[in-house]
């Protein structure tokens, strides 16, 4: 590994080697067996999106290198299921006590990777040290063998830990992949591995695209079950991959396009501070599946929330401070696209926000933007995954919970009210895994994750990942 990389772990140092003269990207090498593997193939380019340049060299590993990890994996697999859960768990917390010793060293390259703020990048590091803070002693179900875990972009070291621990803690081994377009936490997680003696083969972390190394992961027969954060679309086709492989255990995070219901008899300082950081997801430019992008409000309040709430914004989002870059160029001109649909149809209007430049200069910036739109536009039922939000008024509960309702996802939902019994009786019509009442993103990470619908299937989080990584054996014995 580049000692460059291990060494920068200030925001300043590292941006300041990157933008030197002779800088070289920096090429990362698969995890497998215990080792770092170089990669002599072919390359994907991983851009900064804070400044739009070339920083790393991901490797686009080969249908044979995931062969070699998954096979690794598999002979790791007896010896690491047979050893004791409270050993298992020693390890997780050595994991965590080092990944905690080099905070700074992860938020710094997860905010240079990723394009969110350090501070955001900061929150999800102490969550990926909460992953590793896992007591599994006392575990004694049939684990089930080799995982591919496949995480997301948005939150990268986060959601990969989030995978890592519970797969590890229930005594299955695994090859990881990251996305391709954040991959150098995994890298550095790589050597935290090696740092505290996990076994060889237990955990393999490989890099590439969905195809061809997503797609020769999820396929492999030693593959006994996929744990998948990810956009819907690549949900369906893992289960198109593995329709014919009934045994594989299959958990799918997959999109959301989550609506925020405001009722008239709300706190409106509290309302509009909530559903903004619901909307706008403070620092990651709404990049997370959970955010609420579809905001409704009763009519009676429609003008004055309307103007608090693009106020707020304004006062509270401020690119490069408070608000991150998009992650990619392709993910900049598909938000883009959206609004320059929006600025076409005579019904939107533009709260907040314009269509960004078609090429962008110093980075994937783009301003948060609100808008109003017709009831048939896209911008009410794609997932944008931007900085991007609407607003719609309803009349009465039932026109909300229809409107809530009306989309082929079901991740989250955002209700807020004063009035306990229409906490309940609507908290419990909405059609989503999650439902956050007068708050957002408060959660016990023991608890459930996961949604309807096009949404996914399975829960994880805590010992819910049980039915994720184990099967239910019954023994009967008959008495002698």
């Amino acid at each position: 590994m580049s000692p460059h990389l291990w060494e920068l772990d200030t925001l300043e140092d590292a941006e300041g080697h990157l933008q030197r003269l002779d800088f070289q990207p920096f090429k990362l090498q698969n995890l497998v067996n215990g080792n770092l593997v170089p990669h002599p193939h072919n390359w994907i380019d991983s851009m900064n999106p804070k400044t739009g340049l070339h920083f790393a060299c991901i490797p686009n590993s080969t249908p044979e290198q995931i062969d070699q990890a998954v096979k690794a994996a598999d002979a790791a697999f007896p010896a690491w299921s047979a050893t004791p859960p409270s050993q298992r768990s020693q390890y997780l917390q050595r994991i965590a006590s080092r990944i905690e010793e080099q905070r700074e060293l992860f938020a710094v390259w997860e905010s240079i990777d990723q394009g969110k703020t350090l501070t955001r990048a900061r929150v999800e590091i102490d969550r990926a040290v909460s992953n590793f803070r896992w007591d599994n002693s006392g575990i004694a179900f049939h684990t089930c063998g080799v995982f591919a875990l496949i995480s997301p972009w948005n939150m990268p070291l986060y959601l990969l830990t989030w995978k890592i621990a519970p797969c590890l803690a229930f005594g299955c081994t695994a090859v990881a992949k990251p996305s391709e377009l954040t991959s150098v936490t995994a890298y550095l997680l790589s050597a935290v591995f090696q740092d505290v003696g996990l076994p060889p083969g237990v955990i393999n972390l490989v890099y590439g695209a969905g195809n061809p190394t997503g797609s020769a992961l999820v396929r492999h027969p030693l593959i006994k079950g996929i744990s998948f954060t990810g956009g819907t679309a690549t949900g369906r086709q893992i289960r198109r991959d593995t329709v014919d492989d009934i045994g594989k255990h299959l958990s799918l995070e997959l999109g959301g396009k989550n609506p925020t219901l405001v009722f008239d008899d709300v706190d409106m300082d509290k309302a509009v501070a909530t559903a903004a950081a619901a909307a706008k997801s403070r620092t990651n430019n709404i990049q997370i599946c959970l955010c609420g992008s579809r905001i409704y409000i009763q009519r009676r309040i429609w003008s004055e929330f309307v103007s608090r709430f693009v106020s707020y914004v304004k006062e509270h989002y401020e690119l490069g401070n408070t608000v991150g870059a998009v992650v990619s160029l392709p993910h900049y001109n598909k938000i883009r696209s959206y609004l320059s649909l929006a600025a076409e149809d005579p019904v939107s209007v533009f709260h907040l926000g314009s269509i960004p430049p078609e090429n962008p200069e110093g980075g994937f910036w783009i301003e948060p933007a609100v808008l109003t739109v017709s009831e048939s536009s896209p911008l009410l039922t794609d997932e944008i995954f931007g900085p991007v939000v609407t607003l719609t008024p309803f009349d009465t509960e039932e026109e909300a919970i229809q409107k809530a309702n009306n989309s082929q996802y079901g991740l989250a939902s955002i209700l807020l009210t004063k009035d306990g019994a229409r906490m309940r009786r609507v908290g419990e019509r909405l059609e989503a895994g999650l439902v956050w009442v007068n708050c957002w993103l408060v959660r016990e990470l023991g608890t459930p994750f996961g949604g309807m619908k096009a949404s996914g299937i399975g829960r994880e989080g805590g010992q819910y990942s049980r039915e994720v990584f184990t099967s239910v054996r019954t023994l009967h014995i008959p008495q002698v």
